[in-house]
């Protein structure tokens, strides 16, 4: 008899579950960067800057940014305004860390940038304009953090 008292309040949890529909898969969220980054580079590359992520489900972070490279590198920029389109993510968390960086750079007076950075399965294209003087080609990392 205890079976049959059991299994009444167990057919009714599954007939719940079903009546629910099935779980919704997790939705991919699209978010773009716009930043200031500011730096200088003599064979080490150095830049720093901050800006704001922004993505589709309405959550937004204030971030620091730096990268950090070597190559055969001159010159000092700044770029303001810089415009960055990440590929769709499943959780934002995944936006922050360090992004593989290549770049080969030549600019006077008015410099522009245009690279892919990646990150696993993320992927970081990035656009800008500045100003300074740049020449060479560098390797190394851009790396993304929260902002406190």
């Amino acid at each position: 008899m205890r079976i049959k008292s059991l299994a009444v309040p167990v057919i009714g949890l599954v007939l719940a579950a079903l009546a629910a529909g099935p779980a919704r898969a997790a939705e991919k969220v699209d978010c773009e960067l716009r930043f200031s980054l500011t730096g200088w580079s003599a064979i080490y590359k150095h830049a720093e800057g901050n800006g704001t992520i922004t993505c589709n489900n309405g959550k937004s972070f204030r971030v620091n940014i730096v990268a950090v490279g070597g190559g055969l590198t001159v010159g000092k920029y700044k770029v303001e305004g810089g415009k960055g389109k990440f590929s769709e993510v499943y959780d934002t968390s995944e936006l922050f860390g360090s992004y593989a960086q290549g770049e080969a750079n030549a600019g006077l007076v008015k410099s522009g940038t245009a690279q892919v950075l990646t990150k696993g399965n993320v992927s970081l294209a990035l656009a800008g304009a500045g100003e300074g003087v740049d020449l060479g080609i560098s390797f190394g990392k851009f790396t993304i953090q929260k902002a406190k």
